[in-house]
């Protein structure tokens, strides 16, 4: 098969289209002809050999696919050659095969694209867990999502608005918080203006937010804290803006019962991850059939032009997915 391989650590030059071995499936797996992937932050870090793959995972970036099956497992059971699928991945995306465990596998509900059904897995499973596995999202809970504007951020939105809940954003520029506002968030603060947390005190009439789903880290941990309401959850998806904390006030966790959070869904176990996909599928693939979820995309850019869209990526300029159509 070809795969989108690294010939090397550092700048987009090093992603090259080659051959390389086509994967085998384990028993209970799914061998499945990817038609699509999608970009994420994870794939920058590992270009840049600052984040390796699990243990016995595919060096080959990409940690989402939709695709057909073209081969089952003999353990697997109810997919067929053909079947259309999707799933999240540790890794080998960007590749014209993969494998994926049959339970980690999501049927892809017809009249999406396989485009789209690719945008799915990453966001929408991290977004689901972040929200309601971790953060208890019920309805009636107010949720300061940051980076609204990104694919997690989209998502979140939308998962917030179907639970009977409410969301508040931070994102880079207006046309970002318009669309966020489009996608159902009640209100957007444009992080280049300034703090946030006056804004979200205003918004909430002093009360502070439930959750708090965060991907910059350490800069924002101060005004995390200050944005929750009592009992509330702050909860670390990323350290874009660096991970080490210089102060934090523990008794503002103690006397206001605040809780802080971690999560990564590349370093979970499968059975984890088999649980996770299964009750997001019950949840959320219903409301993408009927068109109340839908995947937000960015862009989409042939195989071949992967260094131009991880440029994108890199510049922050896109609300929502970038997808890769992966070619023959």
């Amino acid at each position: 098969m070809k795969a989108v391989r690294m010939t090397g650590f550092g700048g987009v030059g090093v992603l090259q289209i080659g051959e390389h071995p086509d994967p085998l499936p384990k028993d209970d797996e799914l061998l499945v002809r990817v038609r699509a992937t999608a970009l994420n932050r994870a794939d920058l870090l590992q270009r840049r050999g600052k984040h390796p793959p699990p243990e016995g995972a595919s060096g080959i970036l990409g940690l989402e696919m939709g695709g057909e099956v073209c081969a089952v497992g003999s353990a697997c059971e109810g997919w067929g050659p053909g079947d259309r699928v999707c799933a999240l991945l540790p890794g080998g995306g960007y590749a014209q095969k993969a494998t994926v465990p049959a339970g980690m596998g999501m049927r892809i509900p017809d009249g999406l694209s396989f485009e789209e059904a690719a945008a799915i897995p990453e966001a929408f499973l991290t977004a689901y867990h972040n929200l309601f596995l971790l953060g208890g999202l019920r309805p009636g809970m107010t949720v300061l999502v940051h980076a609204g504007g990104s694919g997690v951020g989209t998502a979140a939105i939308q998962l917030i608005r179907e639970a009977g809940g409410e969301s508040l954003v931070t994102a880079g520029s207006l046309p970002k918080i318009a669309r966020c506002r489009d996608l159902g968030a009640r209100g957007g603060w444009n992080y280049r203006e300034g703090p946030f947390a006056p804004w979200v005190a205003d918004q909430t009439g002093g009360r502070g937010v439930d959750l708090v789903l965060d991907f910059v880290g350490a800069p924002y941990i101060g005004q995390n804290l200050a944005s929750l309401a009592t009992d509330g959850k702050l909860i670390i998806i990323g350290t874009m803006g660096g991970s080490v904390v210089e102060r934090v006030n523990l008794l503002d966790l103690l006397f206001r019962r605040l809780q802080i959070l971690g999560t990564s869904l590349r370093s979970m176990g499968t059975e984890r991850k088999i649980d996770l996909t299964k009750r997001f599928s019950a949840f959320a693939l219903p409301r993408f059939a009927d068109g109340r979820l839908r995947p937000v995309i960015d862009s989409v850019w042939d195989w071949t032009e992967v260094a131009g869209a991880h440029r994108r990526m890199e510049a922050n300029a896109n609300v929502g997915k970038i997808v890769l159509r992966v070619g023959e």
